[in-house]
């Protein structure tokens, strides 16, 4: 029998030897595949020939990709793994090249993937093609955002709490979630560091205080581990900011052991931010 694991494999030696036209026989006739952090807005692809087209189009005339650092979750739902990775990669065009984080949430069944939730670093795929400026276009004329109905507060993992507590505004109460050492990163923001301890929380969680955003939380969905220390959530925080609608996806994987957070990866959709705010510029620089 072919796992989800197997298929990730799969796939992903596929896309680094660049076997781009066979990848969609890796989806199921009827797949659905989407980006909730896409450029400018979410994408949302149907079928398995929408996949093939995707595959050796624009994908496999853009970028040459080797994977690396794999680390594969999985859940305790039999269909559904979690992978996180990095990509050396390498612009066709300009051949410049960077490293860059993914993570995919992969439901396989039959040894087919049935639904792909993607998640990549697109602000690095168009810096390496010089292409920050038609990220400025692309969000300039991007549609508002589309909002979806708004998840009760819920008191239940340490997660739910973490992500209600920041659409609450709780944010002095949110370092006592972390333990006292805690390791957290933000792989989609360049030039963030480490965050270690409770002091440094307080002063990661002080930025979006002084910001006082008012957001709800939508479309909260959360994977249980394998491994029972294990919990992935993805969930979109939602409002308005600047008189205009906000939604931004995102993806935790995180570490949670006697109930505080030990080790934490928070996949946002900072270049997302950054497009809304007109601030792409900026933000590319600290590639630099």
């Amino acid at each position: 029998m072919t796992t989800p694991r197997d298929v990730f494999t799969a796939l992903s030696d596929g896309i680094s030897e660049g076997r781009y036209g066979e990848l969609s026989a890796l989806y199921a006739e009827d797949t659905v595949v989407e980006h909730p952090q896409a450029v400018p807005r979410p994408t949302r692809l149907t079928g398995r020939d929408a996949v093939h087209e995707r595959f050796t189009g624009a994908l496999a005339g853009a970028y040459r990709l080797k994977r690396k650092n794999v680390v594969v979750h999985e859940t305790t739902d039999p269909e559904v793994i979690v992978a996180e990775y990095d990509y050396d990669a390498e612009s066709v065009e300009t051949g410049r090249t960077i490293s860059a984080a993914n993570i995919q949430v992969l439901r396989v069944r039959d040894g087919l993937i049935v639904h792909s939730r993607d998640y990549h670093d697109y602000l690095k795929l168009a810096v390496i093609r010089n292409g920050v400026d038609q990220l400025v276009k692309a969000y300039e004329q991007a549609p508002p955002r589309e909002l979806s109905p708004v998840v009760p507060e819920s008191a239940g993992t340490v997660f739910e709490r973490l992500v209600h507590g920041v659409a609450g505004g709780r944010w002095d109460a949110l370092p006592e979630l972390y333990a006292g050492e805690t390791h957290v990163t933000h792989p989609f923001l360049p030039g963030s560091g480490v965050v270690r301890t409770r002091d440094e929380l307080r002063e990661h969680f002080a930025a979006g205080k002084a910001m006082n955003p008012r957001f709800a939380i939508a479309d909260l969905t959360t994977y249980q581990g394998a491994d029972p220390e294990v919990l992935i959530g993805e969930f979109a925080y939602q409002g308005e900011y600047g008189g205009r609608p906000v939604r931004i996806a995102n993806i935790f994987a995180m570490r949670v052991r006697d109930g505080l957070v030990v080790e934490s990866r928070d996949y946002g959709d900072h270049l997302g931010i950054a497009g809304d705010l007109g601030k792409i510029p900026e933000l590319a620089a600290k590639l630099a």
